[in-house]
């Protein structure tokens, strides 16, 4: 048996190359010089930094800049671009490039040789990820967590299945622009013309210019005010409005709308199923689950069920979830269905390390941290539900500011957008004068003036201006929509 294991070991090379196929480069990089439309074929999957020979890197990255402002890549208008004291072997720079260009035969397996550079650069990233976990393993202190790894590992893993690279080093700015283009030309096509995706809502999109990928939006106010029926509006307004477009790769993109995950660490499925329902089947929620519906609203039921279940939109309900959990279930839904938006209902129910346990200000910092990393890491807006302090309900004037914020000092500095949603009906009918005085006949001019409206204060906003959004809200139906304007309103006879 030692003798086996003895003569294995003789066996194995003591170093093993890293996975590469040098004359699959040169035949792609030929066809590009011979006939610049191979780039295209290739250029949306691959970059400069698949190549894994240096030279053929820098040749690769000329050749499309030239390309890319309509100018034309031969080995003769390459020559000047490229380093000229470098060889290759016994040949320089500019006899490698034409040797690479006449030994070219045809553009025919283009793809073919781009999606090889394209593979093994994947296995030398997936290497490079085993060596490090292997290495930190080892190395690990005595006060280093396993799962702070695995965290990690899993991260690296999700950016390199997602982008075909884990580094997260520096981004040129020419690679910023590309995307800041791309931005604007996704919303000249958006229905609305939106940065953002919509969220269904007329008067929100106008001020915020839908949600923005990438953010970080706090949604805040008191019990009642109704906080989840806005969110959960939002959600199934994006879920609904899904047109998924193919890209080049044979994925698929949101064009309008956007798959949704919604984290209800309060509620059910059940119950936020039921409260979906009630709203787009006008049956009131509490009839629903109190089985007091006849049998044409049970058909309205049905019949609007049928029509929402294709909606992308995924529901988690475990309660006291982690930043960490919560991290690795969004990264397995947009690798598996896509993502294009998270809820989370709500922030202080979320739990963090266990080395903040017990100081809920650390605690929540780490949470709102850790979602703005998220945010960022996914390319998805993220739209968290938070509480606000019992301070409000002592001023008379009970909207919010962002001073109320439970723990506000993390919430407000990591959020790009504060929204509150404040509701003057709900206080005011608490305030009931005596019936008959003129105290009553002034209250009900105000309730009137105030029945069946919210507000979506902007507190802050890091793309645009603050300010308040007049909404209506039909609490039998737990919804909220845009109010109807005066030109829009039936005429009226005095």
């Amino acid at each position: 048996m030692a003798e086996a294991a003895r003569k294995f070991e003789e066996e194995q090379p003591l170093y093993r190359e890293a996975p590469a196929n040098i004359e699959a480069e040169q035949a792609l990089l030929g066809a590009i010089l011979v006939n610049n439309d191979a780039y295209y074929i290739v250029h949306d999957f691959l970059k400069p930094e698949h190549f894994y020979e240096p030279i053929h890197k820098e040749i690769f990255l000329k050749a499309g800049q030239m390309i890319r402002m309509g100018k034309i890549a031969t080995p003769i208008t390459l020559k000047t671009f490229l380093a000229a004291n470098d060889r290759v072997g016994d040949m320089t720079m500019a006899q490698y490039v034409a040797r690479l260009a006449t030994e070219a035969t045809t553009i025919i397996n283009t793809a073919d040789y781009g999606r090889a550079i394209y593979d093994l650069a994947i296995r030398r990233s997936l290497i490079g990820i085993g060596e490090e976990m292997v290495n930190v393993a080892f190395d690990a202190p005595v006060d280093a967590e396993p799962r702070k790894q695995i965290e990690d590992a899993e991260r690296a893993l999700y950016q390199l299945a997602e982008t075909g690279r884990y580094d997260g080093g520096f981004q040129s700015f020419g690679d910023a622009m590309a995307q800041a283009i791309e931005m604007a030309g996704a919303a000249k096509d958006r229905d609305g013309g939106l940065s953002g995706i919509s969220t269904g809502i007329r008067e929100m999109d106008k001020r915020l210019g839908g949600l923005q990928r990438s953010d970080l939006i706090i949604l805040a106010g008191r019990p009642a005010m109704g906080k989840t029926s806005l969110v959960t509006n939002i959600a199934f307004n994006i879920a609904s409005a899904y047109e998924p477009v193919e890209q080049a790769d044979g994925s698929h993109k949101a064009k309008n709308g956007g798959v949704v995950a919604f984290f209800s660490l309060e509620m059910s499925a059940e119950q936020l199923a039921t409260r979906i329902i009630s709203e787009q089947s006008e049956v009131s929620s509490s009839k629903i689950r109190r089985g007091n519906i006849t049998d044409a609203e049970y058909s309205k039921l049905v019949a609007c069920t049928e029509m929402m279940q294709k909606a992308p939109l995924y529901i988690d309900q475990t309660g006291g979830i982690s930043i960490a959990q919560l991290a690795a279930r969004a990264r397995r839904l947009k690798r598996q269905r896509g993502l294009d938006v998270m809820v989370i209902d709500y922030v202080q129910l979320m739990q963090g390390s266990a080395k903040t346990a017990g100081n809920r200000v650390q605690e929540i910092t780490e949470i709102t941290t850790g979602l703005k990393a998220l945010a960022k890491e996914l390319e998805v807006p993220i739209l968290a539900l938070s509480q606000l302090s019992r301070q409000v309900e002592s001023r008379d004037d009970k909207r919010p500011q962002l001073s109320d914020l439970r723990e506000s000092g993390s919430i407000e500095q990591d959020a790009d957008v504060v929204l509150f949603v404040y509701r003057d009906e709900y206080y005011l009918q608490s305030k009931e004068p005596k019936l008959g005085t003129d105290d009553h006949l002034k209250w009900q001019q105000e309730m009137n003036e105030a029945r069946g409206k919210a507000e979506v204060i902007i507190a802050k906003q890091r793309h645009g201006p603050t300010g308040t959004v007049p909404l209506a809200f039909q609490a039998e139906f737990t919804r909220f929509s845009d109010l109807a304007e005066e030109s829009h309103l039936p005429e009226r006879f005095e």
